[in-house]
This record gives structure tokens, C-alpha cells and sequence, in this order.
């Protein structure tokens, strides 16, 4: 078989505790970037099988909200994100809405950011890897 032949996600490793430090020095502005340059937002379309509102437009809402929109819009991302890999059989601990949004507003200030984004990918990742898995897999019998 050809080496990476079935594979649909490329970045199943993301240093999500380090993607959250830089994102909350920049008050939001890398992952403004990040997410449409790496990929990333079209690969958590994909990975939910539907369409997400861009980081942009939620960043921008989040301006007179106080980034509360944003924290919301994220919350609501991992929430599904939880239901897809318990869906694919991985064992936990996974992202929630409940943790992206309590590491985000009542924990310890720049900690709380980088752990809640930290589970984030490291479930983001662990789904991209079981999905490529399970791609390369009916390839195989095909």
C-alpha cells in the first residue's frame, strides 16, 4: 500500500497546551490566523461532518460580548467533538462544553486557557487519528 494512502487528516498532533498559551498572549489573534493557515477549521468541519460558523465571524461577536460569545461558540465545538469520539468507541477523558468554558472563566488566569485547549486537541486528535484508522482501513478491503 502506498504510505499515507486512506489517510484524510495529516495533523494528529497538535500541542494543544501550547496552541492555548500563545492564544491567550495574543488576546485571540493567533487563532486567527491558525485556524484557517493550518487547516484547522476546515478540518473540524470535517471531522464534525458539518459546516462550524468561522473563528472570525465568533472572534468578531465576541468583541462587544466580551469574548463570551467566543467562549460559547468553543464550548458548543467541544461539546460535539465529545459526542464524536464517544460515538467512535475512544475511551475518555475527552473535551466538553463544561470543561472548555470552566478551565476558560474560572480557572487559575493563562492556566485555565491552555488546559481547556490542551483536552480540546488532545481529543481533536485522538478522533483524526481513529478516523484515519478507520479510513485506511476500508481501503484495505477494498
Amino acid at each position: 500500500m502506498e504510505k499515507g494512502k486512506g489517510v484524510r487528516f495529516t495533523h494528529t498532533d497538535r500541542a494543544g497546551f501550547w496552541i492555548g498559551f500563545i492564544d491567550f498572549f495574543t488576546a485571540g489573534f493567533f487563532l486567527l490566523f491558525y485556524m484557517p493557515l493550518s487547516g484547522l477549521q476546515d478540518e473540524i468541519d470535517a471531522v464534525l461532518g458539518h459546516p462550524t460558523q468561522k473563528y472570525w465571524k465568533a472572534y468578531l461577536w465576541g468583541i462587544p460580548t466580551l469574548f463570551v460569545y467566543t467562549l460559547v461558540w468553543m464550548a458548543n465545538i467541544s461539546e460535539e467533538l465529545k459526542a464524536k469520539a464517544i460515538a467512535l468507541g475512544l475511551d475518555g477523558p475527552y473535551t466538553s462544553w463544561w470543561h472548555m468554558f470552566g478551565w476558560n472563566t474560572f480557572g487559575i488566569l493563562l492556566f485555565g486557557p491552555a488546559v481547556a485547549t490542551y483536552r480540546f486537541f488532545d481529543t481533536l486528535n485522538r478522533v483524526e487519528a481513529k478516523l484515519n484508522e478507520t479510513a485506511q482501513n476500508e481501503t484495505l478491503r477494498d
